[in-house]
């Protein structure tokens, strides 16, 4: 399904401006995202939950709902293999400029939720043809399953018959009592006599135990013979022999991601040191090294899962998702890469040279090319209906707010489905998140308390008359499960779209107090701001003699 945005917005010449300025800057196409998965063992609200950043420049998106079907018909957008005749649930996603061109499901009416990384592989193994490149695929799944065994399984038989064509990708399948992370990349299927070709492992996640990954593939060696926890395409050894890429007698045990994935040192540096960073904060007592992420010949790679040091809830998920390396020899708000007021994001390319000599900046989880986030959150003590939530936030993780959807719902919130990347629309909840975020990055370090103190006040107010909200809500679904969705839908539009308009009050404030390079005082002065001591430092040290003063100069 081909997406068609219309244009709404301001049309000064200051809006203007910075639809076109916005256009340049986000007008390249890097995707790269986010996953972290906790089962409900590891979470203190005996949930399952998977993150997703949607990142890439220029990705806008729409929040959108895939109506469910008796199969006898089916809703625009979504799969057209699934068998006639069968029925099809109800999928909460997306549809996106640029980015992606078709429905991307995020999670269905049996609280089954799905999201992905990218990671390419072997460039000789992408396909050229086959049916499904991976939103469709994750799309199918949602449609078709009614658990995250039965997705999994689902979508290894669906490519398995239809052929794959993306490159490689991990993805993340959750539901109330379980996860799992699908992996698959191609075969290098070039002719349509041979265009099935693709290699998958699925893998369970113990629970009690959380898992990540960040545009690399991340299974390694699995079992053969445990169906209750590893399924994998019959091909996916025998095809790596046939093509050299792996030796049984000389490569040791067959690991996924060493045969078909790609480690190199550049590759850990902007990937797995997200992981590292995630698992560092959620289990301090590891005390995991940085080495495998930073590349250091030889060293041990991560685990495939860990136990964090307490149980997760939904607000410390969300704290794991606002990452720039803080406190670490990595962060980006420290150095003169930071500027003077501590910007902790790099502009693009990652990589670049200076002098023959190759460099890259670190990327970390929360970054400028980010479209939205979201938290997903599954759990078997509520019905289905009110158990299915997405905690959505549109833009920078650490810049946003989480604001609550449920997947029951039967309309999206207005402000998630409005706007396009070519024109400022303030009443887009992208443009408002963006706008204020893009704001303050030239000077961060005196702006975010205030973005921060706002992000803090909403979200401890939505987790704390949550409890309330579900109880209201179970309540009607036992007596009217239609009553109760209304329910649920009118709230999530409520406390989205006062997420937005909360925003826009923001942007408001922090246009007036940060203005011209000064920062007003309450009672309407505008004392200089200046530059850090050692920032002035490295200048004087840089400029030699340009702006220095006679001793005797008053």
């Amino acid at each position: 399904m081909k997406y068609f945005a219309r244009a709404f917005g301001l049309t000064s010449a200051f809006v203007l401006f910075l639809s076109l300025y916005a256009s340049a800057l986000l007008g390249r196409s890097v995707f790269a995202c986010t996953n972290l998965i906790v089962t409900k063992g590891a979470s203190s609200e005996n949930a399952c939950m998977v993150t997703y950043t949607a990142d890439s420049a220029g990705f806008f998106g729409r929040l959108m709902i895939l109506e469910a079907s008796d199969g006898t018909t089916r809703p625009l957008g979504g799969s057209d293999v699934l068998p006639d005749g069968v029925p099809t649930h109800k999928v909460l996603g997306f549809c996106g400029e640029n980015v992606i061109d078709s429905f991307q499901g995020i999670m269905n009416d049996c609280q089954v939720a799905i999201a992905e990384t990218t990671w390419g592989g072997r460039e000789e193994l992408y396909n050229t043809v086959g049916k499904f490149k991976y939103p469709e695929l994750m799309t199918a799944a949602l449609q078709g399953a009614s658990t995250a065994r039965e997705a999994v399984e689902l979508m290894g038989r669906l490519v398995d018959e239809y052929g794959y064509i993306d490159e490689g990708e991990s993805i993340s399948v959750c539901d109330k009592n379980e996860a799992w992370i699908f992996e698959i990349c191609g075969t290098g299927s070039t002719s349509e006599d041979n265009n099935k070709g693709c290699v998958w492992v699925a893998l369970r996640v113990p629970d009690g135990e959380i898992t990540a990954h960040a545009n690399l593939a991340r299974i390694g060696v699995f079992p053969k013979n445990d169906p209750e926890n590893c399924i994998y395409s019959k091909n996916i050894e025998s095809f790596a022999i046939e093509k050299g890429l792996y030796s049984p007698e000389t490569d040791g045990e067959f690991s996924f991601y060493k045969v078909y994935g790609v480690n190199g040192v550049r590759d850990r540096r902007v990937c797995e040191k997200r992981v590292w960073s995630m698992f560092r904060r959620a289990a301090p007592s590891l005390n995991l090294p940085v080495d495998y992420a930073q590349g250091v010949e030889g060293a041990e790679p991560y685990p495939w899962s860990i136990k964090p040091d307490k149980k997760l809830s939904t607000a410390d998920v969300a704290a794991l998702m606002r990452d720039h390396f803080d406190g670490t020899e990595f962060d980006l708000s420290e150095g003169v890469d930071a500027g003077p007021f501590g910007y902790p994001m790099r502009c693009r390319p990652l990589y670049w040279e200076v002098d023959g000599k190759k460099y890259a900046w670190e990327r970390p989880i929360s970054t400028q090319q980010t479209c939205f986030s979201m938290i997903t959150r599954s759990t078997a003590d509520l019905p289905d209906v009110v158990g299915g939530l997405v905690w959505f936030g549109w833009d920078d993780t650490y810049t946003t707010c989480y604001s609550p959807i449920y997947a029951a719902s039967t309309a999206v919130p207005p402000s998630t489905n409005q706007g396009t990347i070519t024109r400022f629309d303030i009443k887009s909840g992208w443009w408002t998140f963006n706008f204020v975020a893009n704001y303050a990055y030239p000077r961060y370090k005196e702006m975010i308390p205030d973005i921060k103190a706002v992000q803090e006040e909403l979200e401890t107010y939505f987790l704390r008359v949550q409890p309330a909200i579900e109880k209201s809500a179970t309540e009607l679904a036992q007596a009217d499960p239609q009553l109760a969705i209304e329910f649920l839908t009118d709230y999530s539009q409520m406390q989205t779209e006062k997420a937005r308009d909360r925003w826009e009050e923001l942007a408001n404030a922090l246009l007036v107090k940060f203005n011209d390079g000064y920062t007003r005082t309450p009672d309407g002065k505008y004392p200089n701001v200046g530059y850090p001591e050692d920032w002035l430092r490295r200048a004087v040290q840089e400029s030699g003699e340009r702006y220095v003063l006679p001793d005797n100069e008053k």
